[in-house]
């Protein structure tokens, strides 16, 4: 894979993720009807919702920057728990199949950018 398709792959991947998950932490912020709906239908509290809005900025944040490699890993990893908590969490109460499969594909999408992301690291070191 040559590097231009490597960087090409992962900034149209880091594009659509982090666009996604900017628009989901506004609509946390803005306590939109929508995810109060499925927070109440989960049985979340809804001050949690502004708190992964938060998390959610700060992991967009950490994924658009390039100097501080290891916050960056915890980004992916925090944006993994969320994605599989989000699955785990719609399935358990039998919630609409594309309510489950949404974080599952959007997970899918994350574990190719770190992919891509890491063979850019390792074009930097060759």
């Amino acid at each position: 894979m040559s590097p231009k398709t490597i960087k090409t792959a992962y900034w149209t991947l880091t594009g659509i993720f982090c666009a996604f998950h900017l628009m989901d932490a506004y609509g946390g912020l803005t306590k939109m009807k929508a995810g109060v709906d499925a927070m109440n239908l989960m049985g979340y509290p809804l001050y949690l919702m502004t708190f992964l809005s938060v998390a959610k900025l700060l992991g967009v944040m950490a994924l658009l920057q390039n100097k501080f490699t290891t916050i960056k890993e915890w980004a992916f990893a925090g944006f993994a728990f969320t994605l599989m908590g989000a699955a785990v969490s719609h399935a358990c109460v039998h919630d609409q199949v594309a309510f489950i499969i949404m974080p599952v594909v959007f997970l899918v999408i994350l574990f190719a950018l770190y992919y891509f992301w890491r063979k850019m690291e390792e074009l930097k070191t060759a």
